[in-house]
């Protein structure tokens, strides 16, 4: 079921000064510069939504600077129901501002019945991104990435996929998400092999999950890949909702397929004793945790996701003090290592 639009929003009127607060980091060596908050279409934008909610998320990030807009073809809910309806924001609200936008989408989960609707063949990935292409209305997009490993399809056919994609003009960039260090670096071989580089690597990476300090972030700095951090919040967990309990309209309350009440009552006296660090800083909690992975120039970028225009506003202000002193990352270790 479509949303509705009962009460559009005005002309849609881009900030004039969008460029002018916004720090943007080179990805890796290629030619392209990525705002160092990226916004992440994940929840919050399938059929289930508010679309005029929707809308005013992306167009306040795009008046804020964040130039980065992240799909995949599995978002919703139903599947394909974020980029359908992102596609009918950007023809609404973007579309004379097309080359101003880095617009990616992904696929390698689950997303159509029967063995070529899932993981990593080449039939499935270059089948999904024609899928994706139409929901959108766009001709190509900036980035398309393998969503996920998969163990089953050589990576020589997947990375195939990848290039061929982009020789058909139906991406300019291709990255990957979640691979560990060593298939990330055979991937970059074999993509370099074929003539077209990998772009970016797209891992879950916060203060709590960490698994990319082995190995991983060194891989992508060695062979000059660009990075994009997702789940930065740890779900909601890096903040403050629930500093005081589980609010009713939380996540935790509402769907608890990505957060569970007890991960967040295990965790919670840390981020309370981490929450009195962002407050000297000055930050949210959610500040911090951006501005924690911001400090290593590896990050090229940090990918966030928001229910409220004004989350977001929130969130972008980490790029205003992404410095640790010395005392404050060893407390903050100190946090996480008890």
């Amino acid at each position: 079921m479509r949303i509705n639009d009962h009460n559009p929003l005005p002309a849609y009127q881009p900030n004039e000064a969008r460029y002018d607060n916004m720090p943007y980091r080179r990805c890796g060596k290629s030619g392209i510069l990525l705002p160092q908050i990226s916004l992440g279409l994940w929840h919050n934008f399938g059929h289930d939504a508010d679309f005029k909610n929707a809308r005013t998320i992306l167009r306040t990030a795009f008046d804020l600077g964040i130039t980065h807009f992240d799909l995949a073809n599995n978002y919703g809910p139903p599947y394909g129901s974020a980029e359908e309806n992102f596609g009918r924001i950007m023809q609404k609200d973007f579309h004379a501002l097309r080359d101003e936008l880095i617009i990616s989408t992904k696929a390698g989960w689950d997303m159509w019945p029967g063995p070529y609707g899932n993981h990593g063949s080449k039939k499935y990935l270059i089948a999904s991104l024609d899928q994706s292409l139409k929901r959108m209305g766009l001709d190509y997009v900036d980035i398309f990435y393998h969503h996920r490993p998969d163990p089953d399809t050589p990576l020589e056919e997947t990375m195939s996929a990848l290039d061929q994609i982009v020789r058909q003009g139906k991406a300019l960039y291709v990255g990957i998400s979640q691979y560990n260090a060593e298939d990330t670096a055979k991937a970059i071989r074999i993509l370099k092999n074929l003539g077209t580089p990998l772009l970016i690597h797209q891992p879950r990476y916060s203060m709590m999950d960490r698994w990319v300090e082995d190995g991983l972030l060194d891989v992508i700095e060695q062979e000059g890949v660009g990075s994009i951090a997702f789940s930065p919040l740890e779900q909601g967990i890096l903040t403050d909702k629930y500093l005081k309990g589980i609010p009713e309209d939380s996540r935790v309350a509402k769907d608890g397929r990505y957060l569970q009440e007890e991960q967040v009552k295990k965790n919670i006296s840390k981020v309370k004793e981490l929450n009195e660090i962002a407050k000297k800083r000055g930050q949210s909690m959610a500040q911090m945790a951006i501005a924690w992975l911001l400090k290593d120039e590896r990050i090229t970028t940090v990918l966030v996701g928001v229910s409220r225009a004004e989350q977001l506003a929130d969130n972008v202000k980490a790029v205003d003090n992404t410095n640790f002193s010395s005392e404050e990352l060893e407390a903050i270790e100190k946090i996480l290592k008890d």
